[in-house]
């Protein structure tokens, strides 16, 4: 599941628009990466966006 456990950021729907304007269905997925953080006290291997490691919201085991 793309989801960020943090701040809960998931997978868009939208569309591709080609250069004849054809519409094509297209998803846009997070930057997810797996990573063991301590939460309530515990190191737990999580599910967080990049940009949730990056701004600091997540505290590393």
């Amino acid at each position: 599941m793309a989801k960020c456990s943090v701040c809960g950021k998931g997978v868009v729907f939208g569309q591709s628009v080609s250069h004849s304007n054809r519409k094509t269905n297209r998803t846009w997925k997070p930057n997810i990466r797996k990573v063991k953080a301590v939460v309530d006290g515990t190191p737990k291997t999580v599910a967080v966006c990049s940009r949730c490691l990056r701004s600091g919201k997540v505290t590393r085991a």
